[in-house]
């Protein structure tokens, strides 16, 4: 399969799982509005969602797809199956310890995470915590499995689980929490429920393809199989690269609690708003950013272990060159046309006119650093390829400390909008810092025509930013029925594609080239 190939079906079913994604926020934001409860669960959710992308997406699978992809280029089948055996016995008895300690320790990570909740909302983010804290062993061995499955280029399975998930929920939102309500019991922790059906679902579906690939881990029970696990070489090797980008990927969620932390001190709803906006924001980054890192960082891992740095280089340009494609003409589309995307997706039942504005604020500013957050997707990987994993961790330590810069600067001023403002701003920084250590070190050298590659794709995104802004300001996107605004949500979309790839076209840009390049 070619990595265009790859990317595309990686892309397509990661967009079935944001559609349903939204489907579920939709649902959400119609039955529950925004609320203390809201923020509750929210909360509730984004600590074994932080805790995941610590341990299990984050810091494991960058220290672990690199190892296994360069274990299966130079070491054999055998051996390669023993090293999945061993790392799947130690983070299996290292997921049990740190779901025993986080149940328990619920209170203190609520606390931790939002403290300015009011004690009704703190309870009940205490008691969904616990309810969810297994969630991030569900989805620890879903990145193990992936892992294993990206590497042998099985790459559909692993990117359509995550729609297990939001099938999960939309079940607990429609079926659950009616029920829920009828019981006596309050109805947004059948979203809690919902989260843990999914996160089993997610990893049960994955177990019978690693059976008939022959690599489905077998799990030590006994403690001399776990003490011979933890004293693999492999494992050592997978631990010594976690402990840095453990380091790397802490950051990043660091900024991220202390952001939850911030608008947990503001208007109630904060929280929410801010949500509803990274959930849109995700869309573009995960259909552009994740799909290209999923594809690229066992393929660029091989390319350096067998030598080949030309093939490195070129497989960086390419991704960087899609980048620039795809996410400029979704960075303005966040820009000047925030209001019709969250009003046609959110504006129902208790969602209303003030939630619209103050969530399109926030998702609008993520736009200032789209193309940042998704390059950072594809350049991070040209460093893990080559074992570096410290380089990218001094580099998120220092943009840390500018995203809170920024957070200082314009949250008097903008309120829980500044809190993705300073993202955005901080995700370009490093972007930029990324891309100029791996040109200064020779490992990427972009190749010829970017410049005219750059203005091509410029000249068309501001023909396409031009006719959503002036959609934008056509259309009563608050009063029309939702039926005919999702209608012209999707007749908008299709004229603004169409005028972004036919100015493409008139250009002389070859698309086709490039994407088979």
């Amino acid at each position: 399969m070619s990595l265009f190939k790859a990317a595309s079906t990686v892309s397509l079913l990661t967009l079935a799982s944001r559609v349903t994604g939204l489907v579920r926020d939709l649902l959400m934001a119609s039955a529950f509005g925004v609320s203390g409860l809201t923020d509750a669960f929210n909360v509730a959710f984004r600590i074994p969602n932080l805790l995941r992308r610590l341990f299990g997406e984050g810091a494991f699978s960058q220290a672990f797809v690199p190892v296994l992809a360069t274990a299966k280029a130079r070491d054999g089948e055998e051996a390669t199956k023993r090293l999945v055996d061993a790392v799947g016995t130690a983070l299996a008895w290292a997921l049990v310890l740190t779901c025993m300690v986080g149940v328990a320790g619920a209170p203190v990570l609520v606390w931790a995470l939002a403290s300015g909740l009011d004690a009704r909302s703190f309870d009940a983010a205490v008691l969904m915590t616990r309810w969810m804290f297994p969630y991030i062993a569900c989805m620890s061995l879903v990145a193990f499995s992936a892992g294993i499955l990206n590497t042998w280029r099985h790459f559909a399975l692993p990117a359509a689980t995550p729609v297990l998930l939001n099938l999960a929920m939309i079940a607990a939102a429609w079926w659950g929490a009616p029920w829920f309500g009828r019981m006596g019991i309050e109805p947004i922790y059948a979203m809690a429920a919902g989260v843990m059906l999914g996160g089993v679902l997610q990893l049960a579906v994955q177990v019978p393809q690693l059976r008939r690939m022959g690599l489905l881990p077998r799990i030590g029970l006994t403690w001399q199989r776990v003490r011979a696990a933890w004293a693999d070489a492999g494992v050592r090797q997978v631990l010594g690269l976690m402990l840095p980008a453990l380091l790397g990927v802490g950051v990043a969620q660091l900024s991220l609690l202390i952001n939850t932390q911030i608008a947990s001190h503001l208007a109630p709803g904060s929280v929410t708003w801010v949500w509803y906006a990274d959930r849109l924001m995700e869309f573009p980054t995960a259909l552009l950013g994740v799909a290209l890192g999923v594809v690229l960082t066992p393929q660029l891992a091989a390319a350096r272990a067998s030598g080949d740095e030309a093939r490195y280089s070129q497989m960086l340009d390419w991704g960087l060159r899609l980048v620039v494609l795809l996410a400029l003409p979704c960075a303005a589309a966040l820009l000047v046309f925030a209001v019709p995307l969250i009003a046609t997706l959110f504006h129902h039942g208790r969602f209303g006119v003030g939630d619209v504005q103050r969530s399109a604020l926030a998702l609008a500013l993520y736009g200032v650093g789209l193309v940042g957050l998704v390059a950072v997707k594809v350049l991070a990987p040209g460093y893990y390829a080559s074992l570096d994993i410290r380089t990218p961790v001094r580099i998120a330590i220092a943009v840390l400390v500018v995203t809170q810069v920024f957070n200082a600067v314009f949250v008097p001023w903008l309120q829980h909008a500044a809190l993705t403002l300073s993202i955005a701003l901080g995700a370009l920084v490093n972007a930029l810092w990324l891309l100029a250590g791996l040109i200064r070190r020779g490992s990427f050298r972009p190749q010829a025509g970017w410049g005219v590659f750059g203005a091509q794709v410029l000249a068309a995104t501001l023909l396409m930013g031009a006719f959503l802004a002036w959609a934008a300001a056509r259309f009563d996107w608050l009063g029309t029925p939702a039926l005919a605004r999702a209608g012209l949500l999707a007749a908008v979309i299709a004229g603004a594609a169409a005028i972004y790839f036919g100015a493409l076209a008139a250009s002389g840009l070859k698309l086709r080239r490039l994407l088979r390049r």
